[in-house]
């Protein structure tokens, strides 16, 4: 079995190895093609409850009629300056504080250069543990 002592499963072992069987359908999916041909009904109860003043059916129906407004932001040009990833996120906050660029946009600047960081840090971290693998085999 693969679970361990206190119950809870073993670290990279599935506790359903053979997983869903092939072609099988989930729920949602399920569901879906078993509402599918009702749609058209559901759909006028929906309307009929939402002129009614149903302000769930309401909010429903307007969300599919006019889905939310995503936020987009104009492209801006400014200078991204220091060697160091803190450096350049402090240059982003410059542009921020200088109107250059809004909050928002900023924002996802600043962790698109964090999400860098990660990535330069894992592999940093892959090529010090190959490092230490050849060490390892060297010494054997």
């Amino acid at each position: 079995m693969s679970r361990t002592e206190k119950g809870t499963f073993a670290a990279g072992q599935s506790g359903n190895p053979a997983g869903r069987p092939k072609g099988a359908l989930g729920k949602v999916t399920r569901w879906r093609e078993a509402l599918e041909p009702h749609g058209d009904e559901l759909f006028k109860v929906a309307v009929e409850h939402a002129l009614d003043g149903d302000m769930t059916a309401l909010k429903l129906c307007l969300e599919r009629i006019s889905p939310p407004v995503k936020a987009a932001s104009d492209p801006v040009e400014f200078a991204l300056h220091g060697s160091t990833l803190a450096e350049k996120a402090e240059s982003v906050l410059e542009a921020i504080a200088a109107g250059i660029i809004d909050v928002p946009s900023g924002r996802q600047l600043i962790g698109a250069i964090a999400d860098l960081g990660k990535i330069l840090e894992i592999t940093e971290l892959e090529k010090r543990l190959a490092q230490l693998e050849q060490l390892q085999e060297m010494k054997k």
